[in-house]
């Protein structure tokens, strides 16, 4: 049986609901179907308040500005022989700004930020263009696979 576990942090001060665990637990599904995995993996995944995201990006990027989302890949395996992929940090408000910003529901945005970060989990990034174009391509396919479109207005 494989294992897939998910470590939920909410540092918020506002309420996570539940169905944005689910959108993640959805996106975790749909992007790693693809991998083979020998055990099974575990990712942590936090939200958190525009200051704290942005206190990270400083200090982990060099960037001094609120963003929607971090990742932080681990390539490591535990005992067990899970591939402990990363830490992901979600910034609940600025994407819900975004999800206004770009005429889409918040289930799409947050969706959208997950799988993207976890395709940074696995290795993908888009500083190149051809590894832009690689890492758009597998972002479209998966959220078409979870049925969830650009310009959904269903919040």
């Amino acid at each position: 049986m494989m294992i897939k576990e998910i470590d939920f942090d909410n540092r918020c001060t506002t309420e996570v609901d539940e169905i944005v665990y689910e959108y993640v637990r959805n996106a975790a599904d749909a992007t790693f179907k693809g991998f083979d995995f020998e055990v099974g993996y575990y990712v942590s995944v936090s939200f958190v308040d525009a200051d704290e995201i942005k206190q990270l990006n400083n200090d982990y990027r060099g960037v001094d500005k609120v963003t929607d989302v971090l990742s932080f890949p681990m390539e490591e395996v535990d005992g067990r022989g899970v591939d402990l992929l990363g830490d992901v940090i979600i910034c609940v408000s600025r994407a819900k700004e975004q999800a206004i910003e770009f005429g889409h529901s918040t289930e799409r945005e947050i969706t959208y930020l997950t799988v993207h970060s976890f395709l940074h989990l696995l290795g993908y990034d888009h500083e190149e263009d051809e590894d832009k174009s690689e890492m758009r391509l597998l972002e479209k396919e998966i959220m078409a696979d979870l049925k969830i479109f650009k310009n959904e207005k269903a919040d």
